[in-house]
């Protein structure tokens, strides 16, 4: 839900927020899969956003009811925002791309969308 703090000076949820509420869907979800930020660190692996998109559809507003996941919607059911992520897998300790760890396959590939298929 919109708070006062997330309304901009057009008076609806500033963009930003947007992108602070997909990150934390994504942790959120990458935890339900199994992984957390404490395995990242001891796998010394990440997925890290190499190129995001936002299309904002709709706009939101303060006290607005919202539905957080795969998709944000609003109480009325409509589509509000529409992201898309392109991933790159990283090693933390240097920040070069690396192979997947099977940690990774095994939680994250149940779960993979063709990005055609989802268009």
């Amino acid at each position: 839900m919109p708070e006062a703090a997330d309304i901009d000076g057009l008076n609806h949820t500033n963009n930003a927020v947007y992108v602070r509420w997909c990150e934390q869907a994504a942790w959120a979800h990458s935890e339900a899969l199994g992984l957390s930020l404490d395995d990242y660190r001891r796998l010394d692996r990440a997925m890290a956003i190499r190129r995001g998109e936002y299309d904002h559809v709709l706009p939101t507003f303060a006290g607005e009811a919202l539905v957080l996941g795969t998709w944000l919607v609003a109480g009325d059911g409509a589509t509000v925002l529409r992201g898309r992520w392109d991933l790159v897998r990283i090693e933390l300790s240097s920040g070069r791309p690396r192979r997947m760890p099977q940690a990774f396959r095994d939680a994250y590939m149940t779960v993979v969308v063709d990005a055609q298929a989802a268009s």
